[in-house]
């Protein structure tokens, strides 16, 4: 009897050793199962974000010419891409004590809308004009250029402000 006893433990200990072993197995199989769905995942959703980064315009990154109707010298805006069609603007035309500085984001709609929030600061004149509020640029074909469509000055007059192509 105490032999049988002795056996039936035996065969016990040895089926639970089967099972961890058999457990610990299919547990690493499930793990890389998980581990190539994430691999597969990751791939797909960096795909995803470098189509949604790219533009559906082309892209404006880099100088153009920023002009104002009473400033007979043009100067630079620099467009620094910040997101899909997104870029950070600042530029300045000067021409003795008169000048015009640019500062902020546009967001290009179209190729002939651009969607400026920033700051304009102008001085024409002795007379100093700020530009704050939410405004476009817009290709009227009139030439190579966007114009702010916000044209009023400081003084009432309507002022052309234009970033060339």
């Amino acid at each position: 009897m105490k032999k049988l006893i002795l056996l039936l433990s035996l065969s016990l200990i040895s089926c639970n050793k089967n099972i961890e072993k058999y457990e610990q197995k299919k547990l690493a199989d499930t793990l890389r199962v998980i581990d190539s769905i994430n691999a597969a995942r990751t791939v797909y959703n960096d795909s995803i974000r470098a189509l949604n980064s790219q533009n559906r315009y082309r892209d404006l990154t880099g100088r153009h010419r920023f002009t104002h109707s009473e400033i007979p010298a043009s100067g630079t805006v620099r467009f620094t891409k910040n997101g899909r069609d997104q870029y950070k603007v600042s530029g300045k035309a000067s021409s003795g004590n008169d000048f015009v500085e640019i500062n902020g984001d546009l967001k290009v709609v179209t190729m002939q809308y651009l969607n400026f929030e920033g700051v304009i600061n102008q001085k024409i004149n002795g007379t100093a004009f700020r530009r704050t509020s939410k405004t476009s640029f817009k290709d009227e074909k009139k030439g190579p250029y966007w114009r702010l469509q916000d044209k009023k000055g400081g003084e009432g007059f309507v002022e052309y402000i234009d970033i060339h192509f």
